[in-house]
């Protein structure tokens, strides 16, 4: 409140100054300077006391069951891949080879996948973690095939195991944005089904890619 009071102090004994000089002109410069007036900034929220502040940040920070839930994935893994290029085309097949592992103490999963697609070298990266504020959870991915970062977010459905992604990413053949879906389906302990939809030439979904994933022994 001090460093409040004493800039309005000063504006007031400039005001008192100018009057003194230029009476005549005193309204016209105050009128100017209604119409400059800035708006007032919203008040500050009020901050949680230090205890609550500790344990929401501890709350944030701590994995928890939907960690573990992507901890059970670690290890090695192939995946059998198919592409449709558009709706009703023959898909393309490819094998990749996986590999998941745990980073920063159990908070996030990465996916290092590698193959050959399209007869071309592939290589790609995922993190995925489970975002304690949001109650959801969180991906990204990476690839030698573009230049951007596609980022999705998703619900767990406990009735069919299945993590339901949406997000958005650039088709690269338009150069437009478009709507993605992924669901994630745990089939049992050594089997999972990833699934993606994109958008069509007509405006609607179609199954874009599907990988069946089978653990190394």
């Amino acid at each position: 409140m001090k460093k409040m009071i004493l800039p309005l102090f000063a504006l007031a004994a400039l005001a008192s100054c100018q009057e003194e000089k230029k009476p005549a002109e005193a309204p016209v410069v105050a009128a100017a300077n209604t119409e400059n007036k800035t708006e007032a900034p919203a008040p500050a929220k009020a901050m949680p006391d230090q205890a609550t502040m500790e344990k929401n940040w501890k709350d944030y920070m701590t994995p928890g069951t939907e960690h573990g839930l992507l901890a059970e994935a670690k290890g090695d893994w192939v995946g059998e891949m198919k592409m449709w290029q558009a709706p009703g085309a023959p898909p393309d097949s490819s094998t990749i080879q996986q590999e998941n592992r745990m980073l920063l103490g159990g908070r996030y999963q990465q996916s290092i996948a590698k193959g050959n697609v399209m007869t071309m070298p592939f290589e790609g990266i995922s993190t995925v973690g489970f975002d304690n504020h949001k109650k959801k959870y969180v991906s990204t991915w990476i690839d030698n095939m573009g230049t951007g970062v596609m980022n999705m977010e998703g619900s767990w459905d406990a009735t069919t195991k299945t993590i339901n992604f949406t997000g958005k990413m650039i088709n690269p053949a338009t150069k437009a944005e478009e709507d993605v879906r992924e669901t994630f389906t745990i089939l049992d302990k050594d089997h999972h089904l990833m699934t993606m939809y994109g958008t069509g030439p007509d405006g609607k979904e179609f199954k874009t890619m599907q990988i069946h994933y089978t653990r190394k022994k």
